[in-house]
Parts: C-alpha cells; structure tokens; sequence
C-alpha cells in the first residue's frame, strides 16, 4: 500500500516549537544568562523525570538548582499569557488548517497547557499536557495518547520538535520528525537525529510534502 501523500496529523512541541518561551524565562528571571540556565535545568528535570509530578514543582526546583529564589517561578507563572509566537509559527499552522489534524504534545500543566495553545489563533484537534498523560516526555505515553485520541497512526502522522529531547521520545513512537532548533540547542547525548533540523518552521510543509510523506 502506498503511503499517503501528506501526513493526517502533524503534532508540536507548544513551549519550544511555537512559542518563545525563552523570552519570558528569561524576563522572569532578571537575564539572558539566569534565564537559560534555568530553563535547561528545567528542561534536564522535566525531560528526565518520567512519571508526572506538579510542573510548578520542576520549575521551583530548577531555580533553587540554579540559585534563583521561588519568587521567580510566580512571576513565569504571572507573565504565561505574554509568551510570544515564533515568527512564522501562525502562517504555518494557518497553512496547514484543514488540510491535515493539528496536535500539541506539551511538558506542563493541564491548566498551563490550555492558556499556551490559545496564544495561537488555531483550532487544535488535540491539546495533550504531560499532566493528562501521567508521564513527562519523552516517555512515548504522551505522544501516543494524542495520535489514539485522533486516531492515527504513528506512520500517518509527523511531529515538530523544539527541543532535542522530544527525538528519544519520538523515535521510540515511530513518528517522523521536523526539529524547530530555533535557537541552536545542542542535541542531547545518545538522541537520535532528527529527520530534518532548521533554525525556522519555513521547511515545514514542503517537508511533508516531500517523498516518504
């Protein structure tokens, strides 16, 4: 059976692939430099933490890892609704709007998850928080519970990851991945390479659109 010509669902990391999360760390932090340490703290705690603990608790201990006070984690929290769009993230989205199911495959709260996806103007067909999944990613759980409520496969869909610690978890699935490295993370040791790797989401759809889609 020939595979279809464009993938049925294409699912995102939200924080890192769409949004500009970093800005905001960073703001709450007081600096570039505090706020990116404290964000791949947060990121090495989350990513290897498996099985689901409050999200606003990673946070906490990510800063008091990294040596910044509590207070820091309730101004992220105040600022939530201020995380930015990566330029280019809504023209994609917007071009790929009804032509195939639209996911987002997110590390945080319930409640944080559904004030992120509405900071973009789409109509998602699935929102799945590492708080519903009972698992943080890269633990396929995740993944797999929204390709099951959109019923998809794994071979019919494709993901965007932001971090390079989406591709253990996407690997493990079996879902083809695009890696919006926006900001020129290193991949993490003994992750397995992305299907394709750019600084910007303007691959994307002729990515998908291209053989093996």
């Amino acid at each position: 059976m020939r595979e279809p010509p464009f993938p049925r669902a294409v699912l995102f990391d939200l924080l890192t692939a769409l949004l500009d999360s970093w800005t905001v760390w960073n703001a709450a932090a007081g600096s570039e430099a505090q706020g990116s340490a404290w964000r791949t703290e947060y990121l090495r705690l989350t990513y290897g933490c498996g099985a689901y603990v409050p999200y606003e608790q990673l946070v906490r201990a990510a800063a008091r890892t990294t040596g910044l006070p509590d207070s820091v984690s309730e101004t992220l929290e105040e600022r939530w609704l201020e995380l930015p769009v990566w330029s280019g993230a809504q023209e994609v989205l917007d071009a790929l709007q009804g032509r195939t199911k639209l996911a987002v495959v997110t590390n945080c709260s319930a409640r944080l998850g559904t004030f992120a996806a509405g900071r973009l103007r789409t109509r998602w067909d699935c929102v799945v928080t590492a708080e519903e999944a009972g698992y943080y990613k890269p633990d396929p759980r995740p993944y797999r519970l929204a390709l099951a409520r959109m019923d998809v496969s794994p071979r019919d869909a494709a993901f965007v990851a932001g971090s390079g610690y989406d591709l253990f978890g996407t690997s493990a699935v079996g879902l083809r991945t695009y890696w919006h490295n926006r900001i020129g993370l290193a991949r993490p040791a003994g992750a397995p390479s992305a299907d394709f790797e750019s600084a910007t989401l303007d691959g994307l759809i002729p990515w998908l659109e291209g053989p093996g889609s």
